[in-house]
């Protein structure tokens, strides 16, 4: 459905969407810096609506498109009411007081009572504790549709002025070239190798290396095709875009839902090859030494780090095949019961955050050694991205298979999990492998 017919898809009920007033952007930075008050009281409402318009064909605009949405279900977001962005060690904590204080404001009217309806602010932080932006940002408006339900939740004031989103058609790359990144793959691989030799010097277990790839294009991008193509092509995957950051992560970090918390550990890869059984590679991964050593870090690490949170945790003793169409992983989902403290999704976050999954084992030893072998910068890459309400629930993903898009430019990731027994010409393989997504969202490559 065109954006200009999911516009009336949202309209339906008692009011135009188009008739809601716009408020005025409220920022702040890491120093406590405020561009702009926050004294007046600002109106949540979530409502019910119909239509059958799919979520991703209501994004009005490439502009602060904000988007988690999932085999058709989830989260769209556009017209920015607040922002805040943190970075170092304490972003996690940073962005949890200021959305303490921003949602203690609010007068909140929601007639859906479901995870996503009520106040929801979109958030993306960085991956490591040195500079890099992290942001949380408030939409004007959220549409949300889950088991069947669908709403529309906004955001008004009273000194609110008119609205200014205009509905803008979906705009296809044209001319996409790419690129080396920071990291060539020559780089790359000679970082793996040595990645190897530490591990094999017995100074750490895992270690998680990211190369990057540029990509250009005759115009500025726009983050609902990649998101469109994405969505098509891995429906299993949480489609995500949040400050120009966009792609599809098959692992989730943290679901938050009352007292319970779940996580979707993945690691361990292989890909599809030309005439193999996918059976056979199914079974090949889980018969992989190397791999199921790669995997058991990662659930341990997670199970640690989840552990002081929670009065019961339980893992799978092992794991499944999560197959995609580039690459299948060892999968385990961890669920857990958490104690009478409320502790909130971001919480749990910065007590996680970097998993084995991302970072690698010991965890303190793995960033060290990614600072030193990868020579460029994540941002937010590998880091958490995903939705949180007003009551500290929501998702997190971990922020794979993605771009940060600037303009025409984009910068795509792609990253692998070394353990002693890596081969660094198969890892090249494997990272290119993971490349493909986003390489074929760029280039409108089809969906089967």
């Amino acid at each position: 459905m065109p954006p200009d017919s999911a516009r009336c898809v949202i309209g339906s009920g008692n009011r135009s969407h188009a008739r809601h007033r716009v408020t005025r952007p409220l920022r702040t930075y890491a120093g406590g810096v405020t561009t702009a008050s926050l004294t007046d009281q600002l109106l949540v409402r979530s409502r019910p609506v119909t239509g059958t318009a799919e979520l991703l064909d209501l994004l009005p605009s490439p502009r602060g498109a904000l988007c988690w949405v999932r085999g058709g279900e989830g989260l769209v977001g556009w017209g920015e009411v607040a922002q805040v962005r943190t970075s170092g060690p304490a972003r996690f904590a940073r962005a949890q007081d200021w959305w303490d204080s921003f949602t203690a404001r609010l007068d909140v009217r929601d007639e859906i009572g479901l995870p996503g309806s009520g106040p929801v602010a979109f958030t993306s932080f960085a991956f490591g504790d040195s500079p890099g932006r992290s942001v949380l940002t408030v939409p004007r408006v959220v549409v949300g549709r889950r088991d069947g339900v669908s709403w529309v939740t906004e955001i008004e004031s009273e000194d609110a002025g008119e609205p200014t989103e205009t509905v803008a058609p979906v705009r296809r790359p044209r001319g996409v070239r790419y690129s080396d990144g920071q990291l060539t793959v020559t780089a790359w691989r000679d970082a793996v190798h040595r990645a190897v030799e530490r591990m094999r010097g017995g100074q750490l277990d895992k270690v998680v290396l990211a190369h990057d790839l540029l990509a250009l294009a005759d115009e500025p991008l726009d983050p609902r095709f990649l998101l469109h193509g994405l969505g098509a092509r891995y429906p299993s995957c949480w489609a995500f875009a949040v400050e120009g950051l966009v792609g599809a992560t098959p692992e989730l970090l943290l679901r938050r839902r009352g007292d319970e918390v779940t996580s979707q550990v993945l690691a361990g890869t292989t890909w599809p090859r030309a005439g193999a059984d996918p059976d056979a590679l199914a079974a090949e991964l889980l018969d992989s030494a190397k791999d199921r050593d790669e995997h058991r870090y990662a659930v341990e690490s997670l199970a640690q780090s989840l552990q002081p949170f929670c009065t019961s945790l339980q893992a799978p003793e092992q794991p499944d095949v999560l197959a995609l169409r580039n690459v299948l992983h060892l999968a385990s989902e961890v669920r857990g019961r958490l104690d009478s403290r409320p502790t909130s999704l971001l919480a749990l976050a910065a007590a996680v955050h970097p998993t084995a999954a991302v970072g690698g084992t010991p965890t303190g030893a793995a960033v060290d050694l990614i600072g030193e072998l990868e020579a460029m910068g994540r941002g937010r890459y590998a880091g958490p991205v995903g939705w949180v309400d007003g009551d500290g629930n929501g998702e997190l993903g971990i922020a794979l298979r993605c771009a940060q898009l600037q303009g025409a430019a984009a910068r795509l990731f792609a990253g692998c999990g070394i353990v002693a027994g890596s081969d660094p010409d198969e890892e090249v393989a494997e990272a290119a492998a993971k490349l493909v997504p986003v390489r074929d969202a760029l280039e409108g490559v089809e969906a089967d």
